[in-house]
């Protein structure tokens, strides 16, 4: 008997169980409820993955081995495990929400000696209860604020280019889900945290519309900006774990049995910044997949007006102030980057601008630009991620220059509060994955979802970045 429990006796063959990294949750799933493979197995096989892959990765802060083993002994063990959609499911949540019994540092060293969660956060609860196992918590950047994932003596890198940032906030779980080390991952999106790094890694995302799924994000959210979701390699794994996130029953996103009307718009929201060749290419390759299929596709421009895109940055500047005053964080143990920017949350706070009849209106005006519109199509990123670095070093003007001029696209969407999501649409040049968004009005999760999985469909994209595929030949996979 192991740590877990389980028996050797018990077990399958050790290759049957190997054999499920790489494999999409839902397959797991099955194979899990059918007794063919035991949950042990199947997070026993992907922690050895996570052993063979994270030291040039870089995904996890920290690794659950002996908790994560008998909660999926427990899973094995339940008389409810034929109904768990995710039963044996390895995943890795955000280090940002609450699981019971680690601590949560929301990715500041000045936390790491803080104490353990008594309970889980309510998506966590949520994901378990569905099976899940959670195998590990995922970096990010100090208080999540930045569009790379980096901390003193910690750099995650993307596993399609080590080279390259899997972007942020929601970086670890990102490059965690990219590099085979887990089918599933939580993260969260304020300013466009899940969607930048599933363009950065070459996965797919939903950020849900305010209030669908429970947020609980700090100290407020980000002034209600941001929302929990979820990173995976396929739209039928992003529906399940959206599903069971939101508390619905999981289903296949149904089809809206018409051709679509979808707005286009390629103008950056920051003036003076536009999208690389490799971008525009992407989204004329959707335009044309989409007019094949019997959809409208209308240029047309969002309002997204600099009062807007203020009331968006001025809540990203007072989430760092009242998020290390919720966590009870020393100023002065914060990054030089990140005091920078709760100072300015301090001075933001004190005048007074956070106004909600600002977002309220910003909405509304979002929500009648979808009145003849199903959806809108637009870039993600101006070009390839940000370098791997230790941009903690650096400055906060150049932390927020950079991010302004790679993601120009994502933050209004927040503001608003309406859902979004990303999924790959190429490949760059230089091998790099190159990703779309779509942006739907209130309600419009399931239809986004939907749209997503035609399009992986018509255009498949690669699921792991090559060197790290689990799913590889031999001479493809890490040594």
């Amino acid at each position: 008997m192991d740590a877990s429990g389980a028996l050797d006796s018990d077990r399958p063959a050790a290759g049957n169980a190997s054999r499920t990294v790489g494999l999409p949750a839902i397959e797991i799933a099955t194979l899990v409820r059918s007794g063919e493979v035991t949950a042990v197995d199947v997070v026993r096989a992907h922690l050895d993955h996570i052993d063979a892959v994270d030291a040039r990765v870089g995904a996890f802060r920290a690794v659950r081995r002996e908790a994560a083993l008998a909660e999926a002994h427990a899973v094995d063990t339940a008389l409810t495990r034929f109904a768990m959609p995710l039963a044996g499911v390895p995943i890795a949540v955000k280090d940002n929400v609450a699981v019971a019994g680690e601590v949560c540092t929301d990715g500041s060293s000045a936390r790491d000696s803080g104490p353990p969660e008594t309970r889980d956060h309510p998506v966590v609860a949520r994901l378990r209860k569905a099976g899940a196992i959670v195998v590990g918590i995922t970096r990010a950047p100090e208080l999540c604020l930045y569009a790379a994932t980096d901390g003193p003596g910690a750099v995650s890198r993307n596993p399609w280019d080590t080279a390259r940032s899997p972007a942020g906030s929601s970086g670890g779980s990102a490059a965690a889900v990219a590099s085979g080390s887990v089918p599933l991952a939580h993260g969260n999106d304020g300013m466009g945290s899940l969607r930048l790094p599933a363009a950065a890694c070459g996965l797919v995302t939903l950020k849900p519309g305010t209030g669908v799924v429970p947020a609980e994000i700090g100290a407020d959210s980000w002034s209600g900006m941001a929302v929990n979701g979820a990173l995976a390699t396929t739209v039928a794994d992003l529906a399940v774990a959206h599903g069971v996130m939101a508390g619905e029953e999981p289903a296949s996103p149904g089809d809206p049995g018409r051709p679509l009307r979808i707005a286009l718009s390629t103008r950056s929201p920051v003036p003076g910044v536009r999208a690389d060749a490799a971008t525009r290419a992407a989204v004329d390759v959707v335009v044309a997949l989409l007019t094949a299929g019997g959809h409208t596709v209308v240029r047309r421009e969002p309002p997204i007006t600099p009062g807007a895109a203020a009331g968006a940055m001025a809540r990203w500047m007072v989430g760092a102030e009242d998020d290390a005053e919720h966590l009870g964080i020393d100023r002065r143990a914060l990054e030089p980057r990140s005091r920078t920017h709760a100072r300015i949350g301090r001075i933001v706070r004190r005048a007074g601008l956070i106004r909600p009849q600002t977002a309220a209106r910003f909405r509304e005006r979002m929500v009648s630009y979808f009145d003849d519109v199903d959806l809108l199509l637009s870039p993600v990123t101006t070009g390839p991620p940000l370098a791997a670095r230790p941009w903690h070093e650096r400055s906060f003007l150049a932390n927020i220059t950079a991010n302004a001029r790679w993601a120009p696209w994502t933050a209004a969407w927040n503001l608003a509060g309406l859902p979004a999501t990303v999924l790959p649409a190429g490949v760059r040049p230089d091998g790099l994955p190159v990703a779309v968004q779509f942006v739907g009005p209130p309600g419009a999760e399931g239809r986004l979802l939907w749209l997503a999985g035609e399009l992986e469909r018509l255009q498949p994209w690669r699921r792991y970045a090559p060197v790290f595929d689990p799913t590889a030949p031999p001479a493809e996979a890490p040594a």
